[in-house]
């Protein structure tokens, strides 16, 4: 059961486009977000009704319906298959290779640290792959052993995840030498395309997870979790709720990733600042 809260209603709604494909009204945009709230724990900011309309008015045109109120009707109906690709569309897939790599040479520290022992690592939010991929190579070239957990509430998403084809001009951070041990690069008709190796798809394995929803799997133990810019679309309530669980599920001493922008864990009993957006558990005798 994902937290319930009121969605206020927006001071300032942003013109409506005479132009309009479907018609769409302030009542469809406040609706979007208490729905979007509902599913997925994200607050929408009120100056977003333009952005809602340009994502979503491809799936009013798929659902062959007149109108976005037609359309929220069909996602709120019981055993909808629309309310998952609602969710899709209205979901920032912003991400990339080695995006803020202090946090992997980190992550190759911690497992260094650990040796001995197989380091299991969760990428709560991964979108397309990029940041499990990235955690996979860093830990393969420092030579530990890793077990990958990669979630995403877009399924679209994790579907391009688990192909694991990116562009090579996507890649740039990745560095040639990377790329040559750990991609194929595509010929022909794929080129200008590289898949990730099979021994490092290995590394990772994918599930759709909502981080707010109440059947995270139980006795789940993680010795790095990346968590990164996903909070900045939650309400306090929320990033407090999530930080809490997150804790239950973080080993003693085990470290948390936020993106550049979130500090929400600053202040938790649960954490301590460890390096720069990044935020070690505290030990269970210390917190």
């Amino acid at each position: 059961m994902l937290i319930e809260a009121a969605v206020r209603e927006p001071t300032y709604m942003p013109a409506i486009e005479p132009q309009r494909e479907f018609p769409y009204s302030h009542a469809d945009f406040v609706r979007v977000r208490k729905m979007i709230l509902a599913y997925a724990g994200i607050s929408l900011h009120e100056h977003k009704g333009n952005m809602v309309y340009n994502r979503l008015a491809r799936r009013v045109r798929a659902a062959g319906v007149p109108s976005f109120r037609d359309y929220l009707d069909e996602v709120e109906r019981p055993g909808s298959v629309e309310r998952e690709r609602f969710v899709n569309a209205l979901t920032t897939n912003l991400t990339g290779f080695f995006r803020e790599p202090h946090h992997f040479d980190r992550l190759a520290r911690l497992g260094g640290e650990r040796s001995g022992r197989t380091l299991r690592v969760w990428s709560s939010a991964c979108s397309t792959g990029e940041e499990a991929y990235s955690a996979a190579i860093a830990l393969r070239d420092a030579g530990v052993a890793a077990e990958i957990l990669a979630t995403d509430l877009d399924s679209d998403a994790l579907s391009k995840a688990q192909r694991a084809v990116y562009r090579v001009d996507a890649l740039g951070r990745v560095g040639a030498e990377r790329m040559r041990r750990h991609f194929l690069r595509g010929t022909n008709e794929n080129d200008g395309y590289a898949m990730v190796r099979p021994e490092l798809r290995a590394m990772v394995k994918f599930a759709v997870r909502n981080l707010l929803a109440d059947d995270w799997p139980p006795n789940e133990k993680f010795d790095a979790i990346f968590c990164r810019n996903v909070m900045i679309y939650f309400d306090r309530g929320n990033q407090l709720r999530l930080l809490d669980r997150l804790a239950k599920v973080l080993s003693p001493d085990g470290i948390l990733f936020l993106g550049h922008s979130e500090n929400c864990a600053a202040g938790h009993p649960a954490y301590v600042s460890c390096g720069k957006t990044s935020y070690e558990r505290r030990h269970v005798n210390r917190a």
